[in-house]
This record gives C-alpha cells, structure tokens and sequence, in this order.
C-alpha cells in the first residue's frame, strides 16, 4: 500500500480526503478530457462533472484502485458528451502550449528554424492522433500522455488486459504510417 492510499484510508475528515485526490489526480482528469472532447469548455465541464463525482462517492472510494476509478469516471463523461453532441466525427483540437511544451526542448528555442520544426511536427503528431479510432486514441492517450500501466488501463475502460495492449499496438502501427508519410513531404 501506498503512503498517499495510507494517509486518505487513515483520514477522518472528507474535505481533506477530497483535496488530496482533486490535487493527486485533476491534471490527468482535465488533460485526458481535453484530448477526448477537444475543446476546452467541455474539458472543463467534464473535470468539473468528474470532480462532482468523486466528492459524491469519497465515502465509497476504494484508494488503492483511486486513479482507475477516476479515469473511468472521466473516460465514460467523456464518451457521454461525445455522443451528447455527436462530435465523434471531424472534431478539432486547439493547440494548447502545455502540448507542445512536451514534444519542445529548450536548446532549440534559439534557432527559428528548428522551432518552426518542432511546431510542425507537434501539429502533424496531433493530427495523426486525432485520426485514431476512439478505442485506440483512449488507451494511447491513457499511456502515452497519462502514463498510466496497462491493468490501470484496463480497469479505467474496463477491457481486457490484452485488448489494452493490442489497441496499443495498433495505435503505435498507425501513428508509424501516418508519419511515415510526413516524413517523406
């Protein structure tokens, strides 16, 4: 067990258990939402509707499963406002500066030429996700940029563990291909 599963399991206080885990876990909520909805009013609306829930169910909560069960919550809100506002086709991300900020490296912010390089090369990465299938964009998006492992994965969208794996590999094949034809331009 955790020492962070220790101190929510040994709180008293709901307010405390509930500040801990929106501090632990709202940056994953609102960053996994911003790359399903694409669109930073629903991210927001999503955070907001995921943190509603966890508040709701503290008293229910399982800590040591704590960021399984939120990314599920999150993943299923995002899944409702997609089909809410059938956006699962053609929707549009903005770039964001926390996005490229991955994929930028300081040493190169003195030359235009690679900066414009990187840009494009962050917009094309983008672009190449955005194509992916929902199923394999949501676990990408959970390993990738969430860093989570593959049980987590697994108990987030609640699918088996060797689907998690082959929709991975299969999101990397058509990052590969989709980029493979960039890198021909």
């Amino acid at each position: 067990m955790t020492y962070f599963v220790y101190i929510l399991e040994t709180m008293n206080n709901k307010t405390l258990k509930y500040n801990l885990l929106v501090k632990q876990f709202k940056n994953n909520i609102y960053t996994y939402s911003l790359y399903m909805l694409r669109n930073r009013m629903d991210a927001d609306d999503a955070t907001q509707e995921v943190l509603i829930r966890i508040w709701n169910n503290i008293d229910k909560f399982n800590y040591s499963a704590a960021k399984s069960y939120i990314m599920r919550i999150t993943h299923n809100l995002c899944i409702d406002f997609l089909r809410k506002r059938n956006l699962l086709i053609n929707r549009e991300l903005e770039i964001t500066e926390d996005i490229e900020e991955s994929f930028g490296d300081e040493s190169t912010e003195s030359n235009p030429y690679l900066v414009m390089q990187m840009k494009i090369a962050t917009q094309k990465i983008k672009e190449a996700i955005e194509k992916l299938p929902e199923n394999l964009k949501s676990v990408f998006v959970l390993y990738e940029m969430q860093g989570m492992k593959y049980i987590e994965i697994s108990k987030a969208l609640e699918i088996p563990i060797n689907n998690v794996k082959v929709n991975l590999f299969r999101a990397r094949k058509k990052l590969q291909e989709e980029l493979k034809i960039y890198e021909s331009e």
